[in-house]
């Protein structure tokens, strides 16, 4: 059977009248029961301009050859897989080839996963707690920080609490390279972790108690005092403080006094002084700048964010050294 069709010629090129068999061209209601696509799917891909007519009929209904159908069901394949309609309008003008596409997407698709997965868990925190609006607020836009983001932000508490003094350098480069590393499917816990420590780095008190830290450890080494971490000499007390606490000794009793007599004796090892009543108040004053609990919690916050094994809580055990101290302040 014989029908006049018209071709769409090149762009200012008019139309121009062929014989075409029509056993050969498919109408959109002919795509649409050949492919399962609603009608309507179809024509919007024809105006779109990712599935051009190929012909058109003398009453201008359009029609499509087994050219134009392969070319739907490409399209199909790639809406289905979620790519736009713009990287296919390039895929089929061979501006970029499906493979590329498919990176492009499949790198958006990571994205959109990663914050899905972020949304998941700040859902699971949500529903563990009782937060308000505000505080849910807050969190969400906490967790969207990206790595770069959340580095300044710790960064930016670094400069603020020890910029501009001569710190302890081996803790400086432990602050610097100790990063929150936000999982991409973070737990319920990772993801109040991360949005407290977010909090706890820009608080200004906890702020204002580390610069005195680090102000500090800059007299004490303006003062001839190069030594290091020290992770030998808490150890150490950490230790015997425990054993003092086994034994049920309390800070203010005589035995108090031996295991007071026994670490001082330790830090005057490690820095090179002398156990005397000057030397005592001046730990009693190294250990109350020190001992902020926040300090510990800081670092308990990195590690179960970075999915590390936590600390041994240290706060109690500085806690108990300190009320000794001020107990026995003399040899």
């Amino acid at each position: 059977m014989q029908d006049d069709r018209r071709v769409a010629s090149p762009p200012g090129g008019g139309w121009r009248l062929f014989d075409v068999d029509h056993r050969t061209l498919y109408s959109i209601g002919d795509l649409a029961r050949r492919t399962g696509l609603p009608v309507r799917t179809i024509r919007f891909y024809s105006d779109s301009g990712v599935l051009p007519p190929t012909y058109r009929s003398s009453a201008n209904h359009r029609r499509y050859d087994l050219t134009a159908v392969a070319r739907l069901d490409l399209i199909r394949t790639l809406r289905e897989l979620g790519v736009d309609l713009a990287s296919i309008h390039r895929v089929l003008a061979d501006e970029i080839t499906v493979s590329q596409a498919a990176i492009a997407h499949a790198e958006a698709l990571d994205v959109q996963i990663r914050v899905l997965r972020l949304r998941r868990a700040v859902l699971r925190a949500v529903a563990k707690r009782h937060f308000s609006p505000e505080e849910i607020k807050l969190m969400h836009r906490i967790v969207q920080l990206s790595e770069a983001e959340r580095h300044r932000l710790i960064n930016d508490f670094v400069d603020s609490t020890f910029g501009g003094v001569d710190a302890n350098p081996e803790l400086m480069e432990l602050l610097r390279s100790a990063m929150p590393e936000l999982p991409d499917e973070p737990t319920a816990e990772q993801v109040e972790c991360w949005i407290e420590l977010a909090e706890l780095v820009q608080d200004t008190d906890f702020r204002a108690s580390v610069r005195r830290m680090a102000e500090y450890q800059a007299a004490e080494r303006a003062d001839g005092d190069q030594t290091g971490l020290h992770h030998d000499l808490t150890n150490d007390v950490r230790d015997r403080v425990a054993a003092a606490f086994t034994a049920g000794i309390q800070p203010a009793s005589a035995q108090a006094g031996l295991v007071v007599s026994e670490l001082v004796a330790r830090y005057a090892d490690t820095f090179e002084a002398t156990d005397s009543p000057e030397y005592r108040a001046k730990m009693l004053t190294r250990l109350t700048i020190a001992n902020d609990p926040r300090v510990e919690r800081y670092w308990h916050l990195i590690a179960t964010i970075n999915g590390s094994p936590t600390m041994t809580p240290l706060a109690p055990i500085f806690s108990w050294l300190t009320e000794a101290l001020q107990h026995h302040p003399e040899p």
